[in-house]
């Protein structure tokens, strides 16, 4: 064989096994609020686009089920909650990156009707009248969202009324889902939710000082296996850029 057969030969044998070349991609599992969905979708193509190596792999629930999760030993990266209280609880357990943890985003509480009610609801206050039959809130023991509003209501004074009323989801997607169908008279969601639909219309939003505010802290999980990509996605989302993509989906960003 001559030499330049002999380079060919090698140069086709580096090619097919893949030798002087990485094809490996990094995986990164990120646990979301449910309410996040649509803004992430839109982020991870970003990210992914920009980042060729790292593949993001989102997990939606209830923040309250994504912290039993992480519980539980799950295996994940990072954790964005639709509360502080998820969070702090990890933090405390000891099974967060603390130095990690931050403020990302502040959302808002709102009452939604279907976008054809006839029912004239206009205010939260209304949940207690014959205006409504059904009322739509998550569960309040795993969904911030449900927490919130126990929280609205019983400002109100009206908390035992609005439960004989209440039926509760298990995440806040399913409150919009039920409010869309016209299943429930009204539900108690985050303004963004209402944001993504032209099947339910705002009613009216929680009056001002009912609840603690939305925040959503985001973190690296403790037993991270890829801490240093996840906190990579974590600079991201707190930047300039994801920010402007966070205030399109009606969030405003924590800085």
């Amino acid at each position: 064989m001559n030499n330049k057969n002999a380079v060919c030969l090698s140069a086709a044998m580096i090619l097919l096994c893949g030798c002087g070349a990485s094809s490996e991609t990094e995986e990164v599992t990120i646990l979301a609020a449910a309410s996040l969905t649509d803004v992430c979708t839109e982020l991870e193509g970003m990210y992914e686009e920009q980042h060729p190596g790292v593949s993001l792999v989102f997990s939606y629930g209830s923040s309250g089920a994504l912290q039993a999760q992480i519980e539980e030993g799950a295996p994940a990266d990072m954790f964005i909650s639709a509360s502080s209280k998820q969070m702090d609880a990890l933090s405390e357990k000891g099974l967060m990156d603390n130095d990690s943890v931050k403020k990302l985003l502040e959302n808002k509480i709102v009452l939604i009707v279907p976008s054809d009610s006839t029912k004239d609801i206009t205010s939260f206050e209304d949940a207690v009248t014959d205006k409504v039959s059904m009322i739509g809130l998550g569960e309040p023991e795993s969904v911030p969202a449900g927490q919130y509003a126990e929280e609205i209501f019983t400002y109100l004074g009206c908390l035992d009324s609005v439960k004989e009323k209440a039926n509760y989801g298990t995440d806040v997607r399913t409150v919009l889902s039920w409010t869309e169908t016209g299943e429930v008279d009204c539900g108690v969601v985050y303004a963004t939710d209402a944001f993504t639909t032209e099947k339910v219309k705002i009613a009216a939003y929680a009056p001002e000082g009912s609840h603690k505010k939305v925040i959503y802290p985001v973190g690296v999980i403790g037993n991270s296996s890829h801490s240093a990509a996840a906190k990579g996605f974590e600079d991201f989302l707190l930047s300039d850029e994801a920010s402007a993509v966070f205030e399109k989906y009606g969030f405003e960003s924590v800085k």
